[in-house]
């Protein structure tokens, strides 16, 4: 069974609240989970100590048994300093797609054609 560290969503429409849970990876995401080892608000203030809350020693013990834990649950912990988080960084996450660049190009070709039409005098 693989195991994760994720997020399970609580809270009322528009205000989140998260329980960080141990669960089997395919599970849902708000279904049945293993233990629960801390909770994440996100409305509170970045520097207020309830913004994150773990329970240190189940996550590091999760941790060793292979729990992998999302992206997001991967960056508390590095703010926690419990595991650290290898930066990813992906040079092409802005650039537009295939069909982005055609219609850029389509309007562009447009747009200049109007521009020499308009320059052009009008012939009577």
């Amino acid at each position: 069974m693989s195991v994760s560290l994720r997020l399970s969503r609580g809270g009322s429409k528009k205000r989140p609240y998260y329980k960080i849970v141990v669960s089997n990876s395919r599970a849902p995401r708000d279904g049945k989970y293993l233990e629960q080892v801390g909770t994440y608000n996100p409305l509170l203030a970045k520097d207020d100590e309830n913004r994150v809350r773990m329970v240190e020693d189940r996550v590091r013990y999760w941790l060793g048994v292979g729990a992998q834990p999302t992206d997001r649950v991967a960056r508390l912990l590095d703010k926690l300093g419990i595991k650290e988080r290898v930066v990813t960084l992906n040079p092409n996450a802005g650039v537009p797609g295939k069909k982005a660049k055609e219609r850029a190009e389509e309007k562009a070709a447009k747009l200049a054609e109007a521009q020499a039409a308009a320059a052009e005098p009008a012939e009577a």
